[in-house]
């Protein structure tokens, strides 16, 4: 038995060593690539397609430090495959398909998964080449989404077998905009988010680190309730959200009816400096949501001293919050694409492994104000 092998006789069923890859099918891979290299500042690192023996589907991978993702779209549909990701996007819109896990042992994280309930989409499978091996294996979870099982073991490759390291789209940026994905948020129908933070328990082991209800995340119109789920090591991190009853539609409402069905919602990215990243990305043509003036006029009394001035996250639109072990800084931006779907979130972490519950209200308020422009509220 190897000694990454030997981690699932711990008292962890199902240990993780973080996020794999946050896989997108999109329309057009080529575009969004480009699109993820100019506006997050990531870089292009790996592609498959039909010039490396993958005639149906083009995929290009993107990385900023720890975080990577990965685009691709159908260039014809031969297979089932193929049409399942045409139909997915014709269904959804651009939008995540696999929120991919990488972990000690694939073929031990399957099967304790299946063992426990989860519904089998791919068996283990060794891929191979000059670089080494990689083995995966699929679970599935809410809506259409996957959780690709990815045991690297001492893969050399610049991704996957199959995969051909590829050259930047654009210039690399002096600095990293962010460096790893943070936490993950799902969307789920109305009474079904208990359902899946069990799921995610008995699955994988995953415990219950915050959850958010009633007060905590209403506004005048709208509410919602989300719970967290996270691994020991809190490396993997899922919030879980379904809408709750509201004077008018919700955010989740919202999502639901335009993703058609539940999904990825948005992906918090983690940055060190968030004003710089801000800035930049402003600059490359981002959109973030904005909050009134009002909000900064007494932040500073409740959130207290942070690393960055009051009046420069007013300047930025940055929110705060604070709780018992420290404090932190976020953003989110608007949609990145037509249908108001897939958001994401920069964070900025001094201790506080919080979600931003001081922002709710602030953060809501926000986002019904672009739904009543959209005339979705």
């Amino acid at each position: 038995m190897t000694a990454q092998r030997s981690e699932h006789t711990r008292d962890d069923p199902f240990p993780v060593r973080g996020m794999d890859a946050v896989v997108f099918a999109v329309g057009n891979a080529k575009q969004a690539a480009h699109y993820y290299s100019t506006a997050f500042g990531m870089t292009l690192v790996a592609y498959r397609g039909p010039e490396h023996g993958s005639p149906e589907l083009a995929s290009y991978v993107l990385e900023s430090g720890g975080a990577r993702f990965v685009f691709t779209s159908v260039v014809r549909p031969t297979s089932e495959e193929g049409h399942r990701l045409v139909r997915h996007v014709a269904d959804h819109g651009d939008g995540v398909v696999d929120l991919a896990i990488e972990v000690p042992d694939a073929r031990a994280a399957f099967a304790h998964a299946t063992a426990q309930g989860a519904s089998p989409l791919s068996e283990p499978e060794e891929l191979s080449d000059e670089n080494g091996t990689v083995v995966v294996a699929a679970v599935a979870t809410y809506g259409e989404t996957r959780h690709t099982l990815v045991e690297r073991r001492d893969y050399k490759g610049p991704y996957l077998p199959g995969y051909v390291a590829a050259s930047p789209l654009v210039a690399r940026p002096e600095r990293r905009f962010f460096q790893a994905v943070d936490h993950c948020v799902g969307n789920v129908e109305l009474g079904r988010m208990n359902e899946w933070v069990e799921f995610y328990r008995r699955v994988m082991g995953f415990t219950n680190m915050k959850e958010f209800v009633g007060d905590d995340i209403a506004t005048e119109y709208s509410a919602l309730m989300s719970k967290v789920v996270a691994d020991g090591t809190r490396k993997v991190k899922f919030p879980i959200n379904e809408p709750a009853p509201g004077r008018k539609k919700s955010q989740i409402d919202e999502y639901l009816e335009f993703y058609g069905g539940p999904g990825v919602q948005h992906i918090a990215l983690a940055t060190n400096d968030i004003v710089a990243t801000v800035s930049a990305m402003r600059e490359a043509g981002v959109e973030f949501l904005g909050v009134p003036d009002s909000y900064y006029d007494e932040l500073g009394s409740w959130v207290g001293e942070t690393r960055v001035p009051v009046e420069t996250l007013r300047e930025h639109r940055v929110l705060a919050d604070r709780d018992e072990d420290g404090y932190l800084l976020q953003i989110f931006t608007k949609p990145v694409q037509d249908r108001p779907t897939v958001f994401f979130e920069l964070i900025e972490r001094h201790g506080s492994m919080g979600f931003g519950k001081g922002n709710f209200k602030a953060l809501f308020e926000a986002i019904e104000r672009e739904q009543a422009r959209r005339g979705n509220l």
